[in-house]
């Protein structure tokens, strides 16, 4: 028998997993992120939650925010359960699962004058992103920022009913400067090197196309910190939802798995400030480029150098890859003699070491990761993974 996810059954699913020990009526919302996704629920969602849980800044919550026909499908079914997440963390040896209750909203898809107005609340201080490496209208060929790409245009054309992410921040930022409410910070998620500066291309890039001295205000005036993010997280199918229901006997309609091992490395430029999150193991530092480079390159390129050779083996998960005496041996050969040998020092990290634990967590067979979710999107993923190591070499 399962039981419903919802508030009401927290009571009932805490005899099998961990709830949250924080009043979720007492939370205040700080954070408008877009792109509801598993990696978001898997990571900043995470975050935020321990935070909460450890009785630190409750007025950092989060509302959701989206714009495409699968944010809409994320929402309804979040909504139906108050907005709680499972996420089902497993290692090797271990496997836990908890509720997380961070986030306490999601505007409704497509809601335009919605999601301005709560862009425009003095209470959100940030605006995150989880949108994927194909969300920011990066010319493949040039590796900035298109703004000739068609949505970009229809938002320049049209700036008060934006469909696009940055239709909306740019929409946002501006209601906020006419009501003289100081600029929110721009804070992407993604797996992108300078994920900041490639949100400032885009958030301004789209802006200048507007309104030139718009575009000015806001690179004087709009925090945008590059950040590095790390959890492997897989899709969630019928799986993972049945997993949930027969071990936790909880009816999670998405359910989010994912490793145990996560990492966060922000820089710390927040002008309306943020949560404490290195109360709970994000690193600030001033610069995040060595720990991008060492990650996007070893553990995003090696995820991008395997899925190939695997497909073509018709190799379904990324643990049985790494059974694959060649496989392994290509990636190891691959990253000993030509990634690693080109990746800046890293401040006390041993980078042979730093491998060791990418080919542990991609070996873990309780994750489910699979080579199809590896391989889609390549376009947009291999410049970005494999090619920074190329001119270097």
């Amino acid at each position: 028998m399962t039981t419903k996810l919802s508030l009401a059954a927290l009571d009932t699913i805490k005899a099998k997993a961990g709830v949250p020990n924080y009043d979720r009526s007492q939370l205040t919302a700080g954070i408008v992120h877009f792109g509801v996704g598993n990696f978001h629920r898997a990571h900043q969602a995470v975050y935020l939650d321990d935070l909460f849980n450890a009785g630190h800044d409750r007025d950092w919550a989060i509302i959701g925010a989206g714009v495409l026909a699968s944010d809409a499908t994320m929402r309804a079914k979040l909504a139906a359960q108050d907005f709680l997440t499972t996420v089902v963390e497993q290692d090797n040896n271990r496997t836990g699962a908890h509720i997380t209750g961070a986030m306490i909203d999601y505007l409704e898809p497509g809601d335009i004058p919605a999601i301005i107005a709560r862009l425009t609340d003095p209470a959100i201080r940030i605006v995150s992103l989880t949108i994927t490496e194909g969300g920011y209208f990066i010319d493949p060929a040039s590796g900035v920022f298109n703004p000739t790409h068609p949505a970009i245009v229809a938002d320049a054309q049209n700036p008060a009913a934006p469909k696009t992410v940055f239709g909306l921040i740019v929409a946002g930022l501006k209601a906020r400067r006419d009501k003289n409410v100081p600029p929110f910070t721009v804070m992407s998620c993604d797996n992108i090197p300078g994920n900041g500066e490639v949100t400032h291309a885009a958030v301004s890039g789209l802006a200048r196309l507007v309104d030139a001295d718009f575009a000015d205000w806001i690179d004087a005036n709009v925090a945008f910190p590059n950040g590095m993010v790390d959890r492997i997280t897989p899709a969630t199918g019928t799986r993972e939802i049945g997993i949930v229901a027969d071990d936790y006997g909880i009816e999670d309609a998405w359910p989010v798995f994912c490793e145990e091992f996560k990492q966060w490395v922000l820089e710390d430029h927040f002008p309306l400030g943020r949560p404490a999150l290195e109360k709970v193991g994000v690193q600030f530092v001033p610069d995040v480029a060595p720990y991008e480079h060492m990650k996007i390159r070893i553990l995003n390129g090696g995820h991008a150098a395997i899925a190939y050779p695997a497909a073509l083996l018709d190799i379904h998960f990324v643990h049985e890859a790494m059974e694959e005496p060649l496989i392994r041996a290509f990636l190891a050969k691959l990253e000993h003699d030509e990634i690693i040998p080109v990746i800046p020092p890293v401040p006390n990290t041993d980078l042979g070491d730093y491998y060791k634990l990418i080919e542990t967590r991609f070996a873990n067979p309780k994750i489910g990761d699979t080579i199809p979710r590896l391989a889609q999107d390549g376009s947009n993923r291999q410049p970005k993974f494999i090619l920074p190591s190329t001119p270097i070499a």
